[in-house]
């Protein structure tokens, strides 16, 4: 949504869809919210608009404390955009700023410091700095209403260099002192006698670790995701709890200054999806706004929780525009009823990609990995429930008596000849990927949209300038969105759960709805050349 007069609509009619795509200013009060904010919608005249919180903190508003702008999810646009500034973005997330500096991160994506800058700012309205600066407020405000932490901990906690740095950040951003921003947030926990309920913000701190809401927008079809996680968990780095309904995912994570466990509940009670009829896109009408997923960390060093966050957003595909994704497959006479019968169906990530990798290169059922975690993982101090080991790192893979292809990936990854990191580049990835010995161009497919979180995989560039026209035609109407057409399908049990050639998904594209009479005159479908590896 790039015409203000159609931002300001959606301001106007509190529409949650665009929480997170941008933000409104109001120059009056100073303050700056997102697009569902439920305050009094301001006159036109006296509204600024903005890309990104950044931006509209370093023009000198301040968040405002009724709708947390800063706590909404992040754009679906980064995980789409491939080039300089969808990159940095991502690597930004990932917290690169605050531990490599501007240099770092522009030595990571291969430009200059002065040309990421000027990148950033021309299109966000705020460079690198102001960007991690925003990312390090946020996470301040979620431990100081959520956590006892001491102050001076969670300062450094949130990535912030000094107490002083951290107060006056506080100050500009929320117009309150820390000690103001906790107490408010205990205030309303005892008005309403029990932890504050705002999505994507944070729960009260259990005895289990930090606990915290991680946000998302419109539908969410938890039950798949946990399925789908669930069929994969490797012994000893995951597990998934409970029944069917009120599952917990829980796994080990290896970050930068230390480790950690994080646990995903699934959401409890009924389901209020309603089912559309056959045909129809679910509108993701009002009342399925989004909502949150609870979660809790448990960090060896809290100055990896802003990673820990954003590895598990990655995992459960938590920035994802279900609205984006419904509009643009529901069109596909094939993929509508599809859509429409399991809306908010995600494409779940990686909460450690060259640990995904090697275990797509490994293949074989997830007890494969759990012997290879045994045998060269780190053992956790203490054993938590069924977790034992972190993943081995690739360094640690690239003994002879490891079977090949996985010690040819492991080396490459190591030496840094494959890149797998949040803002690598995903087609150069790819390409390496797919030629190295042993692992092919359909596991470097899979690794690349999950690993890397590409949503536009299976697209018209994967079906190659020399394919038949249909072919691009059909894969072209599913772009940016492959990854999640290729998720539907599985799901639907339309495709096999191995190799997958144009030819194969055209032989079942007489089963798909709708798709019987395209089929019938020749036409093939789109060419995903994805496998379903058990990673």
């Amino acid at each position: 949504m790039r015409d203000d007069d159609a931002r300001y609509e959606a301001v106007s009619s509190r529409d949650a869809r665009f929480d997170g795509e941008f933000f409104f200013a109001v120059v009056t009060t100073g303050i700056y919210c997102r697009p569902s904010c439920p305050a009094v919608t301001p006159k036109r005249v006296n509204v600024r608009f903005f890309v990104s919180a950044a931006a509209a903190q370093a023009a000198g508003f301040r968040a405002c404390r009724r709708c947390r702008p800063d706590a909404v999810p992040g754009s679906a646009e980064w995980n789409v955009r491939a080039d300089l500034v969808g990159r940095a973005m991502r690597f930004i997330g990932d917290g690169v700023v605050d531990r490599e500096g501007v240099g770092g991160l522009a030595r990571r994506l291969g430009y200059s410091a002065r040309q990421v800058q000027r990148q950033l700012t021309a299109e966000l309205g705020a460079g690198p700095v102001a960007l991690a600066r925003a990312r390090r407020a946020h996470t301040a405000r979620v431990l100081l209403q959520t956590t006892d932490l001491p102050v001076t901990e969670l300062a450094f906690a949130a990535g912030f260099a000094s107490i002083r740095q951290f107060n006056d950040t506080v100050r500009e951003i929320y117009a309150g002192t820390p000690s103001e921003l906790r107490a408010a947030a205990a205030g309303r926990r005892g008005r309403a006698g029990a932890p504050s309920q705002g999505a994507g913000g944070g729960s009260r701190s259990a005895p289990g670790g930090i606990a915290l809401r991680l946000a998302y927008r419109g539908p969410y079809a938890t039950a798949e995701i946990f399925d789908f996680l669930q069929v994969r968990a490797v012994p000893g780095v995951e597990e998934v709890r409970g029944s069917h309904g009120t599952r917990t995912y829980r796994r080990t994570l290896r970050l930068t200054y230390g480790s950690g466990i994080a646990e995903v509940d699934e959401p409890t009670g009924p389901r209020t999806r309603k089912r559309p009829p056959a045909g129809l896109v679910c509108p993701a009408a009002r009342g399925a706004d989004g909502g949150w997923l609870e979660c809790r960390l448990r960090l060896t060093d809290l100055r990896d929780l802003s990673t820990a966050v954003q590895r598990m957003r990655r995992l459960f595909d938590l920035d994802a525009d279900p609205y984006a994704v419904a509009e643009r497959l529901g069109a596909d006479p094939a993929l509508g009823p599809l859509v429409a019968e399991r809306p908010g169906l995600r494409s779940p990530g990686a909460a450690d990609p060259e640990e995904l990798a090697v275990r797509i290169v490994l293949g074989g059922p997830p007890e494969r990995a759990a012997e290879l975690v045994r045998a060269y993982g780190k053992p956790l101090d203490a054993v938590d429930g069924g977790l034992t080991h972190l993943f081995p790192t690739p360094g640690e893979l690239t003994g002879a008596e490891v079977a090949e292809p996985v010690r040819t990936l492991c080396t490459a990854l190591a030496d840094g000849t494959v890149v797998l990191d949040a803002g690598a580049d995903r087609y150069a990835a790819e390409r390496v990927l797919a030629a190295l010995p042993g692992v092919g161009a359909k596991a470097a497919a899979y690794i690349r949209m999950r690993a890397l979180g590409d949503p536009d995989v299976g697209d018209a560039g994967d079906a190659g300038e020399g394919g038949p026209a249909g072919e691009r035609a059909v894969a072209g109407a599913w772009r940016p969105w492959g990854a999640y057409a290729v998720h539907h399908l599985w799901r639907a049990g339309l495709l096999p759960a191995g190799e997958l050639s144009a030819g194969e998904l055209s032989g079942c594209a007489g089963a798909l709805p709708g798709r019987a009479e395209e089929a019938g005159r020749g036409r093939k479908a789109a060419p995903v050349a994805v496998a379903a590896p058990v990673g």
